[in-house]
């Protein structure tokens, strides 16, 4: 896939999710809704690195990106986020409790993890040679069972790849204030090969990610992959205690316009045109604007 195909699928995870919140405003959406709106890269880079027919993704509460992603249908995500029995869970797991194929999401911080760990048990004993990705934040580190799947993983040289998406604020609480050292460190001291990359940059996140599972192919054995990222939006629809001069500089680093930056204006604006389109056959009911 080429960057322009790269920016289509950021652009349609953006797009849906700024729907969602105007949706949420309206009364339409009701529980709760966490965007990953400044992390499209990470989603789209890590996921067109697998195969779904063999690989497995475990996501979290911030996961419409990472479905999406991951060939996920945006009807049955919507559906399903709104309540219908039309949803790919049949409207009842909502917006972060989800299963699509070979997609599985959990509210729970951190609690994805050690289910991933089991998968990649499991993709091992079949030699299927399948890898489990599991996505976590900076905020979901700090919980000890993720510490307890890594041993594991590391003790049995299970096909795991964590990837944690640092955007650095665990809902209000700031990274500094919450890990003593960097989250780099915490795998390594569990002799887990961890690279780190910008979690904004679509290109580097699949290159790495491409090389990570490759390896990870021949000999089984647990990765982690560390994206350095920014949360645009709240942290879940209106609660965003950050600094404004914080959240402008997170969007100074906004994944889409440095993809944009690379693109011919005509390419852009297709791509705008077309994804724009699709979202509003899909909102048609609904007379957003």
């Amino acid at each position: 896939m080429g960057l322009d195909g790269f920016y289509a699928q950021m652009l349609r995870i953006r797009l849906f999710e700024e729907a969602l919140l105007k949706l949420f405003s309206r009364g339409i959406l009701r529980g709760t809704v966490h965007t990953c709106l400044g992390q499209e890269a990470c989603a789209v880079g890590v996921a067109g690195a697998l195969d779904p027919r063999r690989d497995t993704v475990c996501s979290n509460h911030r996961g419409h990106g990472h479905f999406l992603a991951f060939g996920g249908d945006m009807k049955g995500l919507l559906d399903e986020i709104i309540g219908r029995d039309s949803g790919i869970c049949a409207g009842k797991g909502g917006s972060q409790h989800l299963h699509s194929k070979n997609f599985y999401s959990n509210g729970v911080l951190g609690g994805m993890v050690p289910v991933a760990t089991g998968i990649a048990l499991a993709q091992k004993r079949s030699d299927q040679q399948g890898i489990s990705v599991v996505f976590a934040g900076d905020g979901a580190m700090a919980e000890g069972v993720i510490y307890e799947a890594i041993n594991i993983a590391a003790l049995w040289s299970l096909p795991l790849l964590l990837v944690i998406e640092n955007n650095h604020i665990a809902q209000t609480t700031p990274e500094i204030l919450a890990h003593a050292s960097p989250i780099e460190n915490i795998p390594v001291a569990f002799g887990v090969c961890t690279e780190k990359v910008d979690g904004n940059d679509v290109l580097a996140v699949r290159s790495t990610t491409d090389r990570l599972i490759e390896e990870m192919r021949v000999v089984p054995s647990p990765r982690c992959l560390v994206l350095d990222t920014c949360r645009l939006g709240p942290h879940s629809k209106s609660d965003d205690t950050r600094a404004k001069d914080e959240i402008a500089r997170c969007h100074e680093r906004d994944p889409l316009k440095k993809v944009e930056a690379q693109l011919p204006a005509a390419t852009i604006a297709n791509t705008q045109a077309r994804c724009n389109g699709e979202l509003q056959d899909l909102l048609a009911e609904f007379s957003l604007t």
